[in-house]
Parts: C-alpha cells; sequence; structure tokens
C-alpha cells in the first residue's frame, strides 16, 4: 500500500463510480407512493454524488485543469461503454448462450442508450461544477470549502439530472403527461437525494482534502530514484 499513491485511488474510485451508474442505473426503484405522484430513484443515486465530491476534493489539491483531465478521461470511459454495449448486443450469441440472449440484448440495450444520456448529462455538469467551484473560490479564497462544494454540486446536478432523465427515461411510445410524470416523480427525488448526500458527504470532503494534501505534500519530497 506504500506505492499506491492516494490521488490514482481517487482516480480509480471515480470510473468505479461512472462505470458502476453506467452500467446498472438503469434500475430504479420506489421511494413514496401518493394518489398524485410516484417517486422513484436509480440505484445510481449511490455511486453518482461521489463523482462531484471526488471531482471537489481533486480541484482543491491539485487544481481545476488536473480536475478537467479527469473528467475527460471519464467521458471516454462513458464513450468506451456506449460502443462496447452497442458491439456486444450486436453480435450473435453462441448456441449455449442463446437462451439468455434477448435478456442480456435487452440489460446492455438500455446501457448504451443511459451511456448515451450519460454522456450528454456528465459532459455538461461535470464542467459546469468544476467551473461553479472554481468561481466561488476565486471570490472567497480558500475558506468556506463547504459552500462552494455544495452550492457547485447542488448546481450541477439539477443539470445533470434534467438532461440525463430525459435522454435516458423518455419513452418514444408513451405519452407526453405519463412521460412528464414519471420523469418528474424521478427527476425530483433523485435531485434531492442527490443534495442530500452532498451535504452528508461534506465531512469527508474536508477529511479527502486533508489526506490527498499529505499524498501530495509528501510526493513533492520523495528522492527521485533513477
Amino acid at each position: 500500500m506504500k506505492s499506491l499513491h492516494k490521488l490514482d485511488l481517487l482516480v480509480a474510485l471515480y470510473i468505479f463510480c461512472i462505470a458502476t451508474s453506467e452500467l446498472m442505473g438503469a434500475k430504479t426503484f420506489p421511494l413514496l407512493a401518493t394518489p398524485w405522484l410516484n417517486l422513484n430513484t436509480s440505484v445510481s443515486i449511490f455511486t453518482v454524488p461521489l463523482v462531484f465530491t471526488i471531482n471537489d476534493i481533486i480541484t482543491e489539491v491539485y487544481g481545476k485543469e488536473r480536475t478537467r483531465s479527469i473528467i475527460r478521461s471519464g467521458l471516454v470511459v462513458v464513450v468506451l461503454v456506449m460502443f462496447f454495449s452497442l458491439l456486444s448486443t450486436w453480435l450473435p450469441a453462441s448456441t449455449r448462450f442463446a437462451p439468455t440472449e434477448e435478456a442480456y440484448d435487452t440489460i446492455f440495450g438500455l446501457s448504451a442508450r443511459f451511456s448515451f444520456a450519460s454522456l450528454v448529462a456528465f459532459a455538461s455538469a461535470e464542467f459546469l461544477d468544476l467551473f461553479i467551484f472554481v468561481k466561488i473560490r476565486q471570490a472567497l479564497g480558500a475558506k468556506a470549502l463547504w459552500f462552494r462544494n455544495n452550492v457547485s454540486n447542488f448546481i450541477a446536478q439539477f443539470v445533470d439530472t434534467v438532461i440525463f432523465m430525459f435522454v435516458a427515461f423518455w419513452a418514444f411510445d408513451t405519452g407526453a403527461g405519463e412521460n412528464l410524470s414519471f420523469i418528474i416523480g424521478l427527476l425530483i427525488p433523485y435531485w434531492l437525494i442527490k443534495c442530500a448526500m452532498s451535504v452528508i458527504e461534506t465531512p469527508f470532503v474536508y477529511l479527502g482534502v486533508k489526506w490527498l494534501k499529505n499524498d501530495a505534500t509528501s510526493r513533492e519530497t520523495e528522492p527521485v530514484l533513477s
């Protein structure tokens, strides 16, 4: 573990969150049922907020250019998942796997659509989160990390949620009213839970920044071995 860079570990967690959201985010589960609105959310609620938290931790320690590079790497992962999902569902199944081919194509066909929705939402929201975080830091300085972390997350995650939900869940064989009811029922709780998780994760942002700074400082003072 001594040779493990903390930044590399954070990036690995970042990619894990993106990959699991792409592959498994198609499943939704109910939160609350009312006579006028059913509230549901995606299982990716447990991973997506971490993406924004990791962004803020890395930006605070390594600066915006390092975070931009990581976001671009994340976009590459989304594109690769999308195209590999399309390739995997296009290829014919061997005899042994023919009985499960329909289920496989359904699941990973959804992954391809989710990857496209995520690509559009991710590209918009991640760079917006970085922009707002940096602008607030320029205005307030190094203080109030909790404020810029949460404000940037609330706004960026709202944009991410709106774009993603409409692209991923709009059913073309269903009327607009039913679509809007379902999507709003997903969008509102999903965004509110993201905001709540951002607040809950705020202490971990402080711990993460301190943890990562210690590693960055130790790397700067390490002897270079040829």
